[in-house]
């Protein structure tokens, strides 16, 4: 039987990302291993607890021979040799030998380390299995060195896009594996470190490092009081199930919650999943926190254990509603409102807002989550008054140039590192034209008569988008400042207003007209900004100034186009980004385009990696679910190979999509409904209906 966390491991061997960007999360610690060592540890965060300077370092003793694990590049006997790793989500396997011909002769070890996050507690256990290869009797005694460096205690609401830094020294304390520097206290734990092995023997060791509170001696401290060896190693193996058995949950809970893929398009199964997984792992489950999940923008690297509302409500907003379920996004969607979404830019653990004021994209990203989950769990006319409240908002803060609005500068919008995307831009004043369009929806079921105000008013600012801000010249946006400076920026941003209804048709050909090599395309993905924009393109800041792209953004882009019925040029947009599935553990803040491989500088992962996924199930299988529980599927599968979305849960009913070149069929609760050339339809409780169509729809 296969094992439902392979779908999810990665081989490192094949991985190009960065060493710093290699960690593992129980959702509760995470923690990384000492690049290029068989069982060394680097750093671990587990709120409130930082320590991300401390190191474990393990060396071995084989009949007192010392065997050093260093990741030692030299030559000669360098100690353990690093063979390889496997990420899962609840670990990391590596793999070690040392084969040396000694005076006293053969001295052969194998070593398989599992380094596990802790869940419930702050910190991680190391699982070392060794192999005598020797072929005689030896001893075998393992050094542990630990080494806490600085370390903090952070309150949650202080936890933000950068890791905590600084800290004091945590000092020993006497002889005992303890030290505290007054706010926290490490405790080193082990069951053995030493063993009698015959030859071919595998011996296991288990080491913990558990971060708690100075002077407190919980359970973990308890550990130094057992009888008996035995009993310590019994519950070292306890903590280590409890992080798996947490992860089999959650992945359970997801396969249920999203539909799975099957298809024989080489390396989109694969990214499928790595896109999953990316968002799993940012889906933080503390007790203390202020909502279970929390949905965290980052934390795998210990950065960006808080909420960016664009990042998760914004990008993936509807995958996340899935994830989260009926009471869970109401949850959500509540925590954003109370914590000062009009206020703050993101959010840490316990509900603080940070930094005083509304990010630009922030209220969009707060409604598109909001009619997202509305639409996909039922009604939420309920909803009305709050959002009317977030639009008002904008429409009162930021000065006003006719229909149209100045966002400000580059902290508000893109953070660029040059002027060109700011203050009065076509995105997000076309997100705020689709609001007002979902706002009036919602007052028409009402029964309201503001709703056709809400309309018109949705209409101006789209007319204003493309009176004052489209250039007929250069065929793309203009961004307007304050004193009548002009930019012609050519920003993948651009490509949210043609999502959001924005554009005319000679509008759409000409921003399409830059999907291309050289200008957007790259070979592993898109450019934040085009290549051929010799005022702001750059290579250094991928996800917003070119040479590469946020997370979320190709993916995004392609069921844009899936959505406008362009399916060809989405498909061509989303395969670049497949080799993500084979390269990476999970996907980063952002990647470059032309070379398959992240910026080392940046987070190393982001929950709006999801998109991928989303873009598959809501772009290419047309999945759109309605506010009145209709749903309409309208698959455009690509042009090489069969896709099935299967599983797709919806009121009460289960939907499965297959796609084909020319071909699909859509099943309910296991009963063909459809079965012929892919169209929109319309699937209501119980019956089925085709749409007289153009082929293509905006996002709704």
């Amino acid at each position: 039987m296969n094992d439902p966390m392979d779908k999810y491991k990665l081989d490192l061997r094949r991985s190009t990302a960065p060493p710093n960007h290699i960690a593992v999360t129980s959702l509760y610690s995470v923690t990384a291993p000492a690049h290029g060592t068989v069982t060394g540890v680097k750093g671990c965060y587990s709120p409130p607890y930082a320590a991300g300077g401390l190191q474990l370092r393990l060396d071995f003793l084989a009949d007192g021979i010392e065997i050093e694990d260093t990741g030692n590049l030299g030559k000669r006997d360098c100690g353990l040799l690093y063979a390889g790793a496997v990420w899962r989500p609840d670990r990391i396997v590596r793999r070690g030998t040392y084969h040396w011909l000694k005076e006293q002769g053969l001295v052969s070890l194998g070593v398989v380390s599992e380094l596990v996050p802790l869940t419930g507690r702050a910190g991680f256990v190391l699982a070392v299995r060794v192999t005598n290869r020797c072929g005689r009797n030896i001893r075998l005694d393992l050094v542990p060195k630990l080494d806490p460096g600085s370390v903090r205690k952070v309150p949650l609401g202080a936890w933000n896009f950068s890791p905590p830094q600084g800290g004091q020294a945590a000092e020993r304390l006497g002889d005992r594996p303890v030290w505290e520097n007054g706010e926290m206290r490490i405790t080193l734990h082990n069951d053995r470190l030493s063993a009698e092995m015959e030859p071919g023997q595998e011996c296991v060791f288990r080491i913990a490092v558990v971060m708690s509170e100075a002077g407190n001696a919980d359970e973990s401290q308890t550990l130094n009081t057992l009888e008996s060896t035995a009993s310590v190693e019994a519950r070292l193996a306890e903590w280590e199930a409890e992080t798996e058995e947490r992860w089999r949950s959650v992945i359970a809970r997801s396969e249920a919650a999203v539909p799975r893929i099957e298809t024989d398009i080489p390396g989109l199964e694969a990214y499928y999943h790595r896109s999953l997984i990316s968002g799993l792992i940012c889906l933080w489950d503390h007790p203390e926190f202020k909502i279970r999940p929390f949905p965290v923008t980052s934390g795998i690297d210990g950065g960006g254990i808080n909420n960016y509302p664009w990042d998760a409500a914004g990008y993936v907003g509807q995958t996340l509603t899935m994830l989260l379920g009926s009471e869970g996004w109401q949850q959500y969607l509540r925590f954003m409102e109370e914590g000062g979404i009009d206020r703050h830019i993101c959010f840490a653990p316990d509900g603080t807002g940070d930094e005083p004021f509304a990010y630009s994209y922030s209220l969009w990203a707060f409604f598109h989550f909001a009619w997202s989950s509305c639409s996909q769990h039922g009604d939420g006319s309920h909803l009305y008054p709050v959002l009317k409240r977030v639009l008002e908002i904008d429409e009162d803060r930021l000065p006003r140039r006719g229909e149209l609005l100045d966002y400000g500068n580059h902290h508000h919008l893109l953070e660029m590192r040059g002027s060109g995307y700011e203050h009065v831009v076509a995105s997000p004043n076309s997100e705020r034209a689709w609001c007002y369009d979902r706002l009036a929806d919602l007052a028409a079921r009402l029964g309201l008569e503001e709703a056709g105000n809400w309309r018109a008013k949705s209409a101006r600012i789209r007319q204003a988008i493309q009176d004052e801000l489209w250039d007929g010249e250069a065929k793309w946006f203009r961004s307007l400042y304050p004193d009548g400076h002009e930019e012609i920026i050519y920003s993948i941003q651009a490509y949210d207003a043609l999502r959001m209804g924005a554009c005319t048709p000679e509008m759409e050909s000409a921003l399409l007209s830059h999907l291309r090599e050289g200008a957007f395309l790259g070979e592993c993905g898109v450019s934040s900004i085009s290549a051929e924009d010799e005022l702001h393109y750059e290579v250094n800041d991928p996800d917003w100034s070119g040479g590469g792209s946020f997370g979320g953004e190709g993916p995004i882009l392609a069921q844009t186009l899936w959505e406008i019925g362009r399916p060809a040029l989405a498909w061509d947009v989303l395969k670049r980004h497949l080799w993500i599935g084979n390269r990476l553990p999970y996907i980063p803040q952002e990647h470059y385009c032309d070379r398959p491989m992240a910026p080392s500088h940046k987070r190393a992962n982001n929950i709006s990696g999801m998109a991928g996924a989303q873009a598959v199930i809501f772009g290419m299988a047309g999945i759109r679910p309605q506010l009145d529980g209709r749903l309409f599927i309208h698959p455009q599968p690509p042009e090489e190979g069969r896709v099935s979305i299967l599983g797709y849960d919806f009121r009460g009913h289960r939907y499965d999509v297959h796609m084909e070149p020319g071909n699909c069929r859509i099943v309910r609760d296991g009963n063909e409904i459809y079965h012929g050339v892919p169209t929109l339809r319309v699937v209501a409780s119980n019956h089925e209906e085709n749409v007289d169509t153009a082929g293509s729809f905006m996002i709704i």
